[in-house]
């Protein structure tokens, strides 16, 4: 008889530890995906039909240091370098689109997936400052 409670007792641990598993596993998941879902890739032309355009409200932020800001930015844009970006949060409104850009799109990235760890949502990822530029459009 105490052969067979043990082997209850490894049963009962077995499925209550898949069970642990499962759920940690699918709740990662899930967050994964509600990530993609508030990251958007935008281009510099769906910007401007999407925003400019219509003057629908949103913050463009620009991500790069301040130099390269002050070397040349859309217009519009504020100026929050990723480094910076966490401890700045209050600086970055909720409740409206977020669109954000650097030089190449690599800390656009990383400044997305911030705004998204801290459930910022409606967030447009408009990659480079350098594709904006090949599009021949305007930076002050």
């Amino acid at each position: 008889m105490a052969k067979r409670n043990k082997k209850a007792l490894w049963l009962v641990m077995a499925g209550a530890l898949i069970t642990i598993f499962s759920a940690v596993f699918l709740t990662a998941q899930s967050n994964n995906a509600a990530d993609i879902q508030a990251i958007a890739e935008i281009s510099p032309q769906q910007y401007i039909s999407d925003f400019e355009n219509t003057s629908r409200p949103h913050l463009l932020l620009d991500v790069r240091t301040p130099e390269e800001f002050a070397s040349g930015h859309i217009s519009g844009a504020v100026n929050i370098s990723v480094e910076s970006l966490e401890s700045r949060l209050s600086e970055v409104p909720q409740g409206q689109p977020v669109v954000v850009y650097c030089r190449s799109g690599n800390r656009s990235a990383t400044a997305s997936q911030i705004l998204a760890d801290a459930g910022y949502t409606g967030i447009y990822d408009l990659g480079g400052i350098n594709t904006w530029q090949s599009a021949g459009l305007p930076v002050e």
